[in-house]
């Protein structure tokens, strides 16, 4: 199918992407490339031993590793990487890991324009993006600035080949919820849902694959393939619902950010799919269902996601004022956001019920 409009605005970031297994090792020729000369490295602290493997491999154009970055990224966090930026003299960051070092490296990069050579451990897809996302006094907000965006980002499949199978399925249903909202997104060009579409079929093919063999390289770089692709579709267009509800949950009730995506997911494209269901029709198809929500309700079922928030430490209590929060503030949705929907769509996906699109 066509993805043509009549009339559309398209916008792609100048960023070096390197795939392969092993790729990793050009950490130290791409810090020379960019003319980097002292790079701080930075990881979460469950990576810190590999951060410093990178450190050893980099030799001496690392500068020095910082492994303090966590979940949500909070401000108090990056304050603390950038002291150390400034005390070593860091004129460029390398960042191991997931969202959460991906983030911090971002948001290092927002307050002092150094770049930024990503190499990604999970499927976030956020080093794709010129988004960044960070928690203060327990509120998420986000922004999106050119600075943000990572000028180089190495995909190895090595690199993930050891990580667990369930944290593998929920990255990977983060990276297609860009895909997914981005197919209704206001600004969505043809570019962008033409990614967006062949994102999600290569992690629909790869990732069953990898649930049955974690050690399968050509199957681990083809859900690479599709987080990048995914990651990019979010760099390029604005999200709604989905993504509101995520930055909620994770930022007002500290919930796990990949597994909150994971169970929200098939509920918020649920919910949006009666209004839109010719742009959401290739998710049905993709994932093999009636409608899209319900498809990737079954997809995540069988991968063994979760679908419960009861199951993540939310109480049915939070419920209430979750709704209260996401409801807040208008903002753009192509099915009408009201109190009671968004209340009734939390407590399906509260109690782990398929959606009804």
């Amino acid at each position: 199918m066509s993805f043509f409009q009549r009339e559309f605005v398209a916008q792609s970031a100048a960023v070096r992407v390197s795939f392969g297994p092993g790729v990793r090792h050009q950490v130290g020729a791409e810090i020379a490339r960019i003319g980097g000369q002292r790079a701080l490295i930075l990881s979460t602290p469950q990576q810190a031993e590999t951060a410093l493997a990178f450190a050893k491999d980099v030799g001496e154009r690392a500068a020095g590793v910082f492994t303090g970055a966590t979940m949500h990224t909070p401000v108090a966090v990056t304050e603390e990487a950038i002291a150390q930026v400034e005390e070593i003299g860091a004129d460029c960051l390398v960042a191991v890991g997931g969202g959460s070092t991906t983030g911090l490296a971002k948001a290092i990069a927002y307050r002092t324009d150094l770049p930024q050579i990503v190499v990604p451990t999970t499927y976030a897809g956020s080093e794709a993006t010129p988004i960044l996302g960070q928690t203060e006094r327990g509120r998420k907000t986000t922004l999106k600035d050119p600075k943000v965006q990572p000028e180089v980002i190495l995909y190895d499949a090595e690199l993930v080949a050891s990580l667990p199978v369930p944290m593998t399925v929920t990255s990977a249903l983060n990276a297609i919820a860009h895909a997914a909202e981005g197919l209704y997104a206001q600004d969505r060009n043809p570019l962008s849902s033409a990614l967006a579409v062949e994102g999600m079929r290569a992690f629909a093919e790869a990732l069953p694959r990898v649930v049955e063999n974690p050690g399968d390289l050509d199957a681990r770089g083809e859900t690479l393939y599709g987080a990048w692709l995914c990651g990019t579709v979010l760099g390029q267009v604005g999200m709604a619902l989905h993504h509101k509800l995520c930055h909620t949950l994770g930022g007002s009730f500290d919930l796990p950010h990949a597994e909150t995506h994971a169970i929200i997911l098939p509920h918020a494209i649920g919910f949006n799919a009666g209004a839109v269901p010719d742009l959401l029709a290739p998710v049905a198809e993709i994932f093999g269902g009636e409608s899209a929500g319900q498809a990737l309700h079954a997809f995540s079922e069988k991968m063994g996601a979760p679908t419960r928030l009861a199951d993540l430490g939310l109480r049915e209590a939070d419920l209430d004022r979750a709704a209260d929060l996401a409801t807040q503030n208008a903002y753009w949705n192509p099915a009408p956001v009201t109190r009671d929907g968004i209340r009734a769509l939390l407590d399906a996906a509260f109690h782990g019920q398929a959606p009804k699109h």
